[in-house]
């Protein structure tokens, strides 16, 4: 496996623009370094592939922010959490390998959630990690479509973290400022420069 350069590390709540950013920041270096250099590594993709095939389910639903998932969700962060406590990193290596991480110098993961996600890449890449934590407001979240789900919003899948200070970089989308987003993945973008991944 290539080691990648840089690492992007995105935490955050449901609903809080976790996802937004990642993918803008993935549209950022792939349209300044052709031919693409950056992957997004989404640490849910190899759960919900095999709960859906074990439990006979559609994976591409699971995948989307849709009511399916919502029925499932509960059950598939019950089942994943009993596979984790076997090896923690289990879906890790698979997401890594689902978004042929091997092939790209920057790794976006878009959803750490757990502070064993946390170690594990520090642990295996003490050099190339960069947090990121991204907030929201629960009434933000309410209008984005959130709504608390007891056995999800108040599970370690969204709670683990909750407790670590220690982010290179925060951002609140609350309000949903352009310029405060567009400030932050300039520095990312800096960080992606300072490793050697020249983008403009």
């Amino acid at each position: 496996m290539t080691q990648p350069k840089i690492i992007f590390l995105f935490s955050g709540k449901r609903k809080s623009g976790k996802d937004f950013i990642s993918e803008k920041l993935l549209s950022r270096i792939s349209s300044r370094f052709p031919p693409p250099c950056a992957t997004i590594i989404r640490l849910s993709a190899p759960l919900k592939h095999e709960y859906a095939s074990q439990h006979g389910l559609d994976y591409t639903e699971l995948l989307t922010a849709s009511q399916y998932k919502e029925q499932h969700r509960h059950d598939m962060i019950k089942w994943g959490e009993q596979v984790r406590a076997r090896d923690p990193s289990y879906f890790i290596i698979r997401a890594v390998h689902l978004a042929k991480g091997e092939s790209f110098p920057v790794w976006i993961v878009s959803d750490m959630r757990r502070r064993s996600d946390l170690q594990y890449f520090r642990t295996n890449y003490p050099n190339e990690c960069v947090t990121v934590r991204v907030s929201a407001s629960p009434d933000a979240r309410v209008n984005r479509g959130w709504k608390f789900t007891k056995g999800v919003d108040d599970a370690a899948s969204e709670c683990d973290l909750d407790d670590v200070c220690a982010w290179d970089h925060d951002i609140d989308t609350s309000h949903g400022d352009e310029a405060t987003t567009s400030a932050l993945i300039g520095q990312l973008l800096q960080r992606c420069r300072d490793v050697g991944v020249v983008v403009t």
